[in-house]
């Protein structure tokens, strides 16, 4: 097929309606196609009649695809050979990995790196195309203490792992440049719903760990949120008209206060609710705080304006209140 259809201009506004025409991609969703977000995005791209084919890292991860009608490439987010062979035979790429394995046990900077080697092994498979490629990054502390939006820059204060992360989805924006469709995705802190092992299930087992569902200060520093099948829809609405060097908020809801998140956690859990001073805040977080106590609001104004993205699923307390994330005791 061909995406010729599309307006790939690298200067294209960002504001700027995207092109309505598209045809069915063979979209290979590289690393993390069996993931949480992966889980969604396979079947709303099939849905909308585009061939999947995702890497996977296991038999299980294997064995998830298949049973979701997509097709498998064997392989890991190192094995940048594969990942060069996938991106070229394929008419778009999604990438979805992140190796939280090790960023989470202290070795944030080894999982940047190798998020960094694969964006560039892709951008040099793709260059010259016009083809789509969506990475997934993140929001959470862009603007802090500000409503954030699509046009802002990272803050100055990120080091290190974190740091180099953004600076990869700033190298997936200058793809444009090189004849690349690229975009880049970011995701809210919690992407929300059924399964969901993210940051909310985490908060629900600290709370019945603790006895107590804990916030930090006064709870009022708010966080940006998004159910699993609203962002579902938003990857496939990029990979088909977004223009190249877009950048994409994710987000339903602008903020959530901390504080009503764990007024809901609380309340079923039967268990009372406190503040946590941030002195004591890692101590009772764990490594969740340093990302608990920051205010990162953030708008998806343009982004719905340019892809007629208008997200209709539950909010995040409604979806807390559906009961799901308290079913499991291991939570």
């Amino acid at each position: 097929m061909s995406v010729t259809d599309i307006d790939l201009s690298p200067t294209r506004p960002l504001c700027r309606k995207a092109a309505s025409h598209w045809s069915s991609l063979n979209a290979r969703i590289c690393p993390g196609a069996s993931g949480w977000i992966g889980s969604a995005v396979v079947p709303e791209l099939m849905g909308a009649g585009h061939q999947v084919t995702g890497l996977a890292r296991s038999d299980a991860s294997a064995a998830a695809l298949i049973a979701a009608g997509a097709g498998v490439h064997r392989g890991t987010l190192d094995d940048l050979d594969i990942l060069r062979s996938a991106a070229a035979a394929s008419d778009g790429v999604i990438h979805l990995a992140f190796k939280h394995d090790i960023a989470f046990s202290g070795d944030f900077q080894g999982a940047a790196d190798a998020d960094r080697r694969a964006v560039e092994t892709f951008g040099e498979a793709l260059a010259g195309t016009d083809r789509p490629f969506l990475i997934a990054s993140g929001m959470l502390g862009i603007a802090p203490g500000r409503v954030a939006t699509e046009r802002d820059e990272p803050a100055a204060h990120f080091e290190g792992g974190l740091q180099a992360r953004q600076a990869t989805a700033q190298l997936t924006v200058s793809l444009a440049s090189r004849g690349v469709r690229s975009s880049v995705v970011r995701l809210p802190p919690t992407v929300h719903g059924q399964g969901d092992n993210g940051f909310m299930a985490f908060l629900v087992g600290i709370a019945r760990d603790k006895g107590v569902s804990g916030y930090i200060a006064e709870g009022t520093n708010r966080w940006p949120a998004v159910h699993l099948l609203d962002a579902a829809r938003l990857f496939r609405l990029a990979l088909e008209t977004a223009p190249a060097g877009s950048v994409l908020h994710a987000n339903a809801e602008e903020g959530v206060p901390i504080r009503a998140i764990a007024e809901v956690i609380g309340r079923h859990l039967n268990l009372p609710i406190a503040a946590i001073s941030p002195e004591h805040a890692a101590a009772h977080f764990s490594w969740l705080a340093g990302f608990l106590g920051v205010d990162s609001p953030a708008s998806s104004t343009v982004t719905r304006e340019l892809l007629g993205w208008q997200p209709t699923h539950p909010g995040l307390l409604d979806d807390l209140d559906q009961g799901h994330y308290f079913h499991n005791p291991s939570a």
